[in-house]
């Protein structure tokens, strides 16, 4: 296992998991909110890694079993002054787009309570799996607020309309089961079952051609925002790309011999 440490989070690398790596938010005594010092080093971090050749799937969890991240650090917000808000606000927000611009995918491994700005890094993930007892929740107007770094827009465009402004509006929490019934969640796991699980779809994710991972993330990601014509043409011009790649050929040739491919990411 190779870790990174941090102030507030961990980066682990387990060599018997490859291409995967564990991101965790650690501040377990704050309930995993998100300060100033965790959002620069969640920058600094996602940088580091969209840019490491050995990454092809990202998990994103949290310490201990009770909170995946309840958003912002309410005490460190105490006393700050309308530019200190904003430029905090800002490095939230390079968080969040940082997880959506990832080029490969990102599990969120939801252990606990997601809620507000912890809801919207969960939002900004591709998948989500929880445990039985998370609780997923964008209660900003409860305080005054609006979600304010992707959660309107990301909620709406993962379940139907109708249950995301409920959710919005009131401010509810909802229970793992909801999560999957609506199509929020992907899987659901038991406490200690939780890592393990999302290693192993982590691992049926990683085991595919590089080109073809970041080729559907862009193509899938992309063709949402526009018509379906346009979608298309985005699709098409990601399926070229893989068809006159080498990895391309490999995957042929590895199937035809019935062996594992080796990617070369080219």
């Amino acid at each position: 296992m190779v870790v990174k440490s941090y102030e507030t989070i961990r980066l682990e690398k387990d060599v018997r998991h490859e291409g995967i790596v564990i991101l965790t938010l650690d501040r377990p005594e704050s309930m995993n909110a998100m300060n100033t010092k965790m959002a620069l080093e969640l920058i600094e971090a996602l940088h580091e890694l969209k840019y490491d050749e050995g990454v092809r799937t990202l998990i994103i969890t949290a310490s201990g079993t009770k909170s995946f991240c309840v958003g912002a650090d309410l005490k460190e917000r105490n006393g700050m002054s309308q530019q200190d808000w904003k430029k905090q606000h800002d490095y939230f927000e390079e968080v969040t787009e940082g997880i959506r611009e990832f080029p490969f995918p990102v599990i969120a491994a939801i252990n606990g309570f997601a809620l507000g700005g912890g809801m919207e890094i969960a939002l900004s993930c591709d998948l989500r799996t929880v445990s039985e007892q998370a609780g997923l929740g964008l209660p900003e107007a409860k305080l005054g607020l609006i979600p304010g770094i992707g959660g309107t827009q990301l909620l709406s465009r993962l379940i139907p309309i109708g249950i995301a402004k409920e959710m919005l509006y009131s401010g509810k929490r909802i229970t793992a089961e909801e999560g999957k019934q609506w199509g929020l969640v992907n899987q659901i796991f038991t406490a200690d079952t939780l890592l393990e699980g999302t290693i192993k779809l982590a691992e049926s994710i990683a085991a595919n051609a590089p080109l073809s991972l970041k080729a559907l993330k862009k193509a899938v990601n992309k063709g949402t925002e526009t018509d379906l014509a346009t979608g298309l043409v985005l699709e098409l011009e990601a399926y070229y790309k893989c068809a006159n790649s080498e990895d391309r050929l490999e995957g042929i040739y590895a199937f035809n011999e019935k062996r594992p491919p080796e990617w070369k990411g080219n």
